[in-house]
């Protein structure tokens, strides 16, 4: 009976069975319709990256690929928030003028989020490391050794050096005079004879102790003739008093633009230095007659190297000397013009003749050999150097920093890793010195030309880029000043000097043939920005900080559209514009 029961049983469940398979689909019984079930969408899980690592020193360097832990394995977008990095064609990089400094962090964190094909999203902060490049010339050092003789070095700029010692000589002279000139009875007449023998005769002050320097500073020269023996003058290099090489005519009336009162000087960029110059001896004359030397319309007593009107003349002296010297060489003479320079040997030097140019226009901007090596805040610091060659002294024609390259660093510590001047501009100043170190002794073929070019332009540019941050930074100082005006916590001399720092830096753009701001056939920015917009600039600075109460607001305006103006012309974050 068993056994029945179980055959009878099975037998029900086919004929069941083949009833159902029979119907398809076209019945009417909903019950035994096979349900679809729709899968559901899960959020990724994580963030992969192929290469957890990047060099240091390396522009616009690629980390490695995005991926994502999920249920499905396609339709991927990624994306972040860090300003320093881009996701292009799904690789997470450096922006293309950013590097990384080992110097100043080992590890970065960067926020990603991965978005998949249906919405969901999932956020990972990635661990990068930054791998170390130990000192190696012409890598992350700008040595480089001679082709022409065994065992010497082929990088020489040492005249570029002297007239930075120059420079910062004249600055602490002033400064000297300005604080002494009552106590020590210093006459207008010695002012006025020293000063043209610092611009204009070096065999005269050569063989005089550096000063700028401070007694305590370990420098292995002690006077200009260490650094340079003779014929360095700044005279002899300003913008118009060396035309062989510069775009424009300096000395041709209304080259020169930002500046309208030159005194009795003629309207050069030499002829602003000399009425500086004038202004200051009038100062010390005031001294001499015993006169006070007030702000004008009232009792403020100002320092000497300000005047009544509150132009501080050593500023001024020493941030124009820094573009139509400084920055017209070394951009509009030896990394423009210079670069049509034959390669091969100068003479019996060890290096080539282009192999000089180069190295003259890096001379100009400044840094020390090791100049990656070091970090924003070492680079920023006064007296910034680094004993290279652990010797105890400090070699001021390798070793220390100088001019511009200092303000690189200044300013890229106040964008929070949002700009790399100093990278941009020594990665292609090593690159370009390394492609002729390469070459040396033959003509470079056109293609090599056109990369030598590249390398100069982009080392100019990122030289400019610290002095137009630099503008913006001393605005920002003027519009804060502007805002205790009139009040007891107003201190009139930091005014007058933010103003001077503001004013002598905005004047250096015009100097360079790669500049947003210049007339140039390098300039690609000519149709857009150009020299008109370089008027408008100063028209907006104007030649003196305003000092009519009534006129304070509309100039504090007139400064915010200035701001502006270099903010679009340099493509700066105004994040970063407003807080440098």
């Amino acid at each position: 009976m068993l056994n029945m029961r179980k055959t009878l049983l099975a037998t029900a469940v086919i004929t069941a069975t083949l009833s159902l398979t029979a119907c398809g689909g076209s019945g009417s019984d909903k019950k035994n319709t096979p349900v679809t079930t729709t899968p559901v969408n899960k959020a990724p899980t994580a963030i992969l990256l192929s290469a957890n690592a990047i060099v240091e020193d390396s522009l616009g360097a690629v980390v490695g690929s995005l991926s994502a832990t999920d249920d499905v394995t396609t339709g991927h977008t990624f994306s972040t928030d860090d300003a320093r990095f881009e996701i292009v064609a799904g690789q997470l990089k450096l922006k293309a003028d950013l590097a990384l400094n080992y110097e100043e962090a080992s590890s970065v964190k960067v926020a990603v989020k991965v978005t998949d094909a249906g919405g969901l999203t999932f956020s990972q902060d990635l661990d990068i490391a930054v791998t170390d490049i130990e000192n190696q010339a012409g890598v992350n050092i700008y040595q480089f050794d001679s082709a022409f003789i065994a065992g010497k070095s082929s990088v020489s700029y040492t005249g570029q050096i002297a007239r930075h010692a120059l420079s910062a000589e004249i600055k602490a002279y002033m400064a000297d005079v300005s604080k002494n000139a009552e106590l020590n009875n210093i006459q207008a007449a010695d002012v006025a004879a020293k000063l043209n023998a610092m611009w204009s005769d070096y065999a005269a002050v050569a063989d005089s102790d550096l000063t700028f320097l401070g007694a305590d500073f370990p420098s292995l020269q002690t006077t200009l003739a260490d650094i340079s023996s003779s014929g360095k003058e700044l005279s002899g290099k300003i913008a118009g008093n060396d035309g062989a090489k510069m775009y424009k005519d300096w000395q041709a009336q209304g080259s020169f633009v930002g500046w309208t009162d030159f005194g009795t000087q003629a309207k050069t960029p030499e002829g602003l230095i000399k009425h500086y110059f004038d202004l200051f001896v009038a100062q010390v004359t005031k001294s001499n007659n015993g006169e006070l030397n007030q702000l004008a319309g009232s009792d403020t007593l100002l320092p000497l190297h300000v005047t009544p009107e509150g132009l501080d003349l050593i500023q001024l002296v020493q941030k124009h000397t820094l573009g139509a010297v400084m920055f017209s060489q070394g951009t509009d003479d030896y990394l423009e013009e210079g670069l049509n320079t034959e390669h091969t040997q100068d003479g019996s030097q060890s290096y080539s003749k282009l192999e000089h140019q180069f190295d003259e226009g890096f001379g100009y901007f400044g840094a020390s050999r090791n100049y990656l090596e070091m970090t924003d805040s070492e680079i920023a610091a006064g007296n910034a150097s680094t004993d290279l060659n652990f010797d105890g002294k400090v070699d001021l024609t390798a070793e220390y920093v100088w001019g511009n390259s200092s303000n690189a660093a200044k300013r890229d510590l106040g964008a929070n890793g949002l700009t790399d001047f100093t990278a941009e501009a020594m990665t292609h100043f090593i690159a370009g010195r390394q492609l002729l170190a390469q070459t040396v002794g033959t003509a470079l073929t056109t293609e090599q030309m056109a990369q030598l070019k590249v390398h100069a332009a982009a080392a100019s540019l990122a030289w400019e880029k610290a002095i137009a941050a630099t503008v913006i930074h001393y605005i920002n100082d003027v519009t804060a000043d502007i805002a205790k005006f009139g009040n007891d916590s107003m201190n009139y001399s930091d005014y007058a000097k933010h103003w001077a720092e503001m004013k002598g830096f905005a004047l250096n753009f015009q100097f360079s043939p790669y500049s947003p701001f210049s007339d140039s056939a390098l300039n690609p920015k000519k149709d857009t920005v150009g020299a008109a917009q370089f008027a408008q600039l100063h028209a907006l600075l104007q030649d003196a900080p305003v000092l009519n109460a009534e006129k304070i607001e509309a100039y504090k305006a007139d400064l915010a559209t200035a701001r502006n103006l270099l903010q679009q012309a340099y493509e700066f974050d105004e994040l970063i514009t407003n807080n440098w």
